[in-house]
């Protein structure tokens, strides 16, 4: 799972060691490299007991692989192994078939206890053609195995990707334990009975791969058939096929001698408290977030938004719970979805938009307007690979400044930014606090990485959700000189700094609204140069004094001189390169960023305090930048912008020179 890593963890986490051997090849791994216990034997077939796995699909787009993975994913993930997921896929709706750009993969890591990431390297990459062969085998690690679909090459498709030979022949692949299988033919000829025409037949080939890799992993059936027939449900024939295809691919696991071993990987029984879990993605997790906020609140929740890759399954989702008070409108343009959301928010909504980084830049005024308003609105940016369209399917790290900054004049906002797909439901229930507790727009940072990525969420209790519930204005709160009471929405709560929220037809609480400067107190349109610089500096206290926890450091030793800081999705990879440095004796603290505005008060005695501070981004160092200006700190920036997220022993080499230095 995903807690903080406390004094027992000094003990490497194994799925997060480098050096580990996957089964294959003649080389039989050590139990520190995975395998559990002795093996055992089913069925007349030898199975191997291991402590996780990292598997790969990888095809076309138009191959299912994002399907494939998913559902083993969620099998995964009913059997009670931790699990960690890394969808990868091209940015057009169909690539160029068999070319590289074209090629579509998931990777799932799984294991019996904690993990923090989607693993470094496939101990099993499934190549659906030559195409995933060639663009995924440079990751993959001599002695891993590569199951291949022979069907595909053939002299065309491996000539688009520079094959000029066959790899499954010219001796490329000896370092691997490659198991050639006929993945299209064997598919074919399993759903003949369906009558189906060759190309739709073909087409169950992802099943057959996923019931191959189910029995090779003792994964359970019965929910991924169930699927089946509900998603084809309306075409009955379809769904048999690709359940038959299925079933075939474990059969023909149970029974060819190629499969000579299976491997087993039990439960992660000690990484989960107590409780009901499920497999969650962030997106997914951050909907069910912005859905607990508002009932939380007793408020509706309106989402104005604009689809946009990778935020727009945050739209399907919540357009599915009108039960829960929820209305959601698909705008022409990202300026219209933020202004019908800010026009909710004015009506007393927990209003919501969604966007990434493009259309941050075109919601930029309208949110310089909210917080002239001063009235509460998350602005949830899933960031992406930029700049312009850049690469929409990737992720990074780099709209931190544009959050910060990227509205005329001074507009300070709230930055929160969760760490792991999970913890996108508390950072979204951490947002509406901030949103409505000082009336501000707040801005909610997660990434590619965190949206499409997936980990076990333990379901909370309604009881452990934080009472978010505000009290609009109802009544005057002035009285002036003359002894008339009247309502003055730029009164402010002297703890908070909030104003007062006052949904429009209340009787008596009329008032104006407008991007002009307004007077403090009256709201009035005010060009006096005195009061806009009060109420600049007012709307920056206001924000500077929201209420955050302070910075946690994780220092088990006492004696670390380096501290490694991230923010956002960089923590699984850390927390994981960090496991590895103290597991060979070193000292090393970490501490882990989720308010990036206001930063927690104690920051600058916590930098302060460590030799060396190491800042891993995946941008060009924008975070570094904040708090070597706010701090005077020096800061040693590590930087990556390949739209992928950081690998462990990439990170674990860094932070080694860091500990050395």
């Amino acid at each position: 799972m995903t807690s903080q890593v406390s004094s027992p963890a000094e003990q490497a986490d194994s799925a997060e060691q480098p050096g580990f051997s996957p089964p294959g090849a003649g080389d039989e791994p050590s139990r520190l490299a995975g395998q559990r216990g002795p093996a055992a034997r089913a069925g007349g077939k030898e199975v191997r007991q291991l402590d996780r796995v990292i598997i790969r699909f990888a095809g076309d787009s138009g191959d299912g692989m994002q399907l494939t993975g998913d559902r083993f994913t969620s099998e995964t993930a009913s059997f009670g192994n931790d699990l960690s997921t890394l969808p990868n896929f091209p940015a057009e709706i169909r690539a160029p078939a068999g070319t590289l750009p074209g090629v579509s993969s998931f990777q799932l890591h799984f294991a019996d206890h904690d993990i923090l990431t989607p693993g470094d390297a496939p101990n099993v990459l499934v190549a659906m053609n030559p195409a995933a062969l060639r663009a995924n085998l440079p990751d993959v690690p001599r002695g891993a195995e590569i199951i291949v679909n022979t069907d595909e090459f053939t002299k065309r498709p491996m000539a688009k990707v520079g094959y000029d030979t066959s790899p499954l022949e010219d001796g490329s692949l000896d370092a691997y334990n490659v198991h050639p299988v006929p993945l299209t033919t064997l598919t074919v000829e399993a759903l003949k009975e369906f009558g189906l025409p060759r190309k739709e037949a073909e087409r169950s080939k992802n099943m057959f791969a996923l019931g191959l890799l189910s029995w090779m992993y003792h994964r359970p059936t019965g929910n991924t058939e169930a699927f089946l027939r509900k998603k084809f449900a309306k075409k009955p024939q379809i769904a048999e096929a690709n359940v038959a295809a299925f079933r075939a691919g474990w059969n023909f696991g149970e029974t060819t001698e190629d499969f000579a071993v299976s491997y087993e990987v039990a439960p992660a029984t000690a990484a989960f408290p107590p409780g009901s879990y499920r497999s969650i993605s962030g997106n997914l997790a951050l909907a069910y977030g912005l859905i607990a906020a508002a009932r939380q609140a007793d408020l509706p929740l309106y989402l104005g938004s604009y689809p946009i890759t990778p935020a727009s399954d945050i739209l399907h989702e919540l357009s599915k719970h009108k039960n829960f008070g929820v209305r959601t409108f698909q705008a022409e343009d990202e300026i219209a979805g933020i202004g019908a959301a800010l026009g909710a928010a004015f009506g007393g909504a927990l209003a919501v938009t969604t966007t990434s980084g493009p259309g941050v830049a075109l919601k930029s005024e309208t949110i310089g307007l909210a917080v002239s308003l001063e009235l509460p609105l998350l602005v949830v940016d899933i960031q992406r690979g930029g700049p312009s369209t850049g690469l929409p399917t990737k992720t990074e790290q780099a709209d931190l400044l544009q959050a910060m900054y990227g509205r005329n004049g001074e507009a300070p906002v709230p930055v929160v930014a969760p760490k792991t797909p999970a913890d996108c439901f508390t950072a979204a229930i951490d947002a509406a606090r901030i949103a409505l507790t000082y009336r501000t727009p707040v801005f909610l940072l997660s990434d590619g990485y965190l949206a499409n990525g997936s980990e076990p969420w333990r379901i909370p209790e309604p009881d452990e959700l934080p009472d978010l519930r505000v009290q609009f204005a109802t009544t005057p709160n002035h009285e002036l000189a003359d002894g008339t009471e009247v309502f003055w929405p730029y009164k402010r709560d002297p703890e908070t700094l909030a104003r007062p929220w006052a949904v429009p037809g209340t009787p008596g609480l009329e008032h104006r609204i407008g991007g002009i400067e307004k007077q403090d107190g009256t709201g009035n349109i005010s060009y006096d140069p005195a009061n806009h610089d009060f109420m600049v500096r007012t709307r920056q206290a206001k924000t500077d004094n929201i209420a955050v926890p302070d910075t946690e450091v994780d220092d088990p030793s006492g004696q670390a001189r380096t501290l490694v800081l991230g923010w956002g999705s960089t923590y699984g990879p850390v927390t994981a390169a960090v496991r590895r440095i103290r597991a060979e004796g070193r000292h090393i603290a970490q501490a882990h960023l989720r308010h990036l505005n206001p930063f927690p008060h104690n920051l600058g005695e916590v930098l302060r305090s460590y030799d060396t501070v190491v800042v891993p981004e995946m941008n060009l160092g924008q975070l570094a930048t904040l708090l070597r200006a706010k701090y005077l700190v020096d800061i040693r920036s590590h930087t990556q912008v390949s739209g992928m997220p950081f690998k462990a022993e990439q990170l674990a080499t860094v932070l080694k020179e860091a500990t050395d230095v």
